[in-house]
């Protein structure tokens, strides 16, 4: 393990060395030191933390849930680190230097789904659960087909949200080191596998806290920095934005990112429920120890995440002025609006501006640091639904799977799915990663959400209600999002795309519901009987918690 760790360290600052003659722009010399020396930092001490959890993660529970040892102040701050992605810091800070006030839809969708899903859900996953929400959704339904949908689920969803931070990651290695965007994504990739390979969620979770923390701090001082330049008055910050953006006043007003209503509903439905089906969040309430863990775990993954989400708003305005606005274009590519290394780098560029070379530093290794967080996290949840649900039951045939082999089936899954967001995310580069996140929330709400809430809440589901609605779900959100204007026509570049929204939760989530419901009350089988019967005894586990493993006997 120690010399595996050592081979890697190797041959990413020997890359990181080669920037200067592998990148396609920057020269060595032009290379920002300050900002290079911070981010090894980081990168080192991540590595360090794995190879500590490495000594600590012994079994499968140790694996996929730090053996449910984690306080749930310390969840709730990894959740929150989990959560705020790239796609929040960098992709919503740049939505907003763009499009101005409208930009926040998406962080008001993302953090909408918390209070009003979460704790709905949070405290009855706990006490069903063990490792993933698949124990969940197939307490009382068949396993096999269940826990092939929820997988089949769970892996659209992490390849979707993957690719998200590593465009992110690509253009932030892309700016610093002059490296391809290509080779900077694959040495990405190489770090996410070796984090999830080797220290599971212990180090994952580690990774998380700690950026969670870095990244509050880092945004704390970027928004004072700005609200200082303006007297801390937000009307002087708007009024010199409006001046400076070619947009002028409508950056002040709602509807242009978003235009007509369909559209709008069906991006809140899918950032609101979509939230619930995310499984490598969903996967973090099993590392708690009980449902009152559970139920802090929200509190402060909330609290920490809303906070984040109103810094956002004045880094994106921020931008606007101190980077649009910059005296000799010094930020902007030669078309004078977009930023060198695409819009995502508004916050990055942003450092820069109110903090010079060692701040932008410090932002750029926050920035990896919030990427290799969530991708850890991102990974962990895809190789927990290969090894867990589909190898060690779906295809067990009711064989006891031995733990040993299970993880090495997990661990391999990793370096599929890690190759797997290299190749994806090297052909989404050019798209925004807020809205390719809002894809993955879309096929979030849509197959893991209704299934899940259903077997919670829903006395008459049945398997087959769940498998069919499931399937209809999934796939009806996969084909309205390849047929839409986002991969049919940029991606495909397949001409007029033949759906017109790039959001389809609207259509494909009540399809979802509807579908569940009508072939649950349709089925009279005697297995329908079974998941009927079965579900009184689910409901006192699901509200006391009485039988689960670590649940306090009230």
């Amino acid at each position: 393990m120690k010399r595996i760790l050592l081979l890697l360290s190797i041959l990413v600052i020997s890359a990181f060395a080669a920037g200067g003659d592998l990148g396609s722009g920057t020269k060595a010399e032009e290379l920002n030191i300050p900002a290079i020396v911070m981010f090894f930092a980081f990168v080192a001490g991540t590595l360090g933390i794995t190879y500590w959890a490495s000594k600590k993660t012994k079994s499968a529970s140790d694996f996929y849930t730090a053996g449910g040892g984690i306080s749930g102040t310390q969840n709730g701050t990894a959740i929150a680190g989990d959560y705020m992605s790239a796609a929040s810091f960098l992709g919503i800070t740049g939505s907003v230097y763009l499009n101005g006030y409208d930009g926040l839809i998406f962080s008001i969708g993302f953090l909408v789904g918390w209070p009003i899903i979460l704790f709905m859900i949070s405290e009855q996953l706990r006490n069903l659960g063990k490792y993933t929400f698949a124990d969940v959704t197939a307490y009382r339904l068949k396993q096999k087909p269940i826990r092939i949908l929820a997988a089949l689920g769970s892996i659209a969803v992490v390849i979707l949200y993957l690719i998200a931070q590593m465009v992110g990651a690509g253009k932030l290695i892309e700016i610093l080191f002059g490296l391809d965007y290509e080779f900077a994504v694959i040495l990405v990739g190489m770090l996410m596998i070796a984090y999830v390979v080797f220290g599971g969620m212990l180090a994952t979770t580690w990774v998380q806290i700690i950026k969670a923390i870095l990244l509050l701090a880092g945004t704390t001082f970027m928004s004072i920095m700005v609200m200082a330049q303006f007297g801390f008055s937000f009307e002087e910050l708007f009024r010199t934005a409006v001046d400076i953006h070619s947009k002028g006043e409508d950056i002040m007003s709602p509807g242009g990112l978003v235009s007509d209503p369909i559209s709008a509903i069906s991006l809140g439905i899918a950032l609101m429920f979509g939230t619930a089906g995310l499984p490598h969040i969903l996967m973090r309430f099993f590392t708690v120890s009980d449902a009152k863990e559970a139920r802090k775990s929200v509190f402060v993954a909330t609290g920490l995440i809303g906070y984040f989400y109103i810094l956002t708003f004045i880094m994106g305005f921020g931008a606007i002025v101190l980077v649009l606005g910059a005296d000799g274009g010094a930020y902007l590519a030669e078309d004078g609006v977009t930023l060198k290394g695409m819009n995502n780098m508004a916050a990055v560029w942003l450092a820069h501006a109110v903090g010079g070379d060692y701040f932008l530093g410090f932002i750029s290794a926050v920035a990896f640091a919030t990427i290799l967080a969530v991708v850890s996290g991102l990974t962990l949840a895809g190789a927990s639904a290969v090894s867990h649900d589909l190898y060690a039951n779906a295809f067990a045939n009711g064989k006891k799977v031995d733990e040993k082999q299970e993880m090495k089936v997990s661990r391999y899954a990793t370096i599929a799915i890690g190759i797997a967001a290299m190749i994806f995310g090297i052909a989404f580069e050019e798209q925004n990663i807020a809205f390719v996140v809002a894809l993955a929330f879309t096929i979030a709400a849509s197959a893991n959400f209704p299934v899940l809430f259903m077997s919670i809440f829903w006395k008459k589901l049945t398997t087959r209600g769940a498998v069919i609605g499931g399937y209809i779900g999934l796939a009806s959100a996969l084909i309205l999002v390849i047929l839409g204007p986002v991969v049919w026509t940029q991606i495909l570049g397949m001409g007029e795309s033949i759906i017109p929204y790039k959001f389809p939760a609207v259509f494909s989530v009540p399809l979802a519901f509807i579908a569940i419901w009508f072939f649950s009350i349709t089925d009279s089988s005697d297995d329908a009987k079974k998941c009927i019967e079965a579900f009184d005894a689910q409901n006192i586990r699901c509200q006391t918690g009485i039988g689960a493993d670590g649940a306090t006997d009230h």
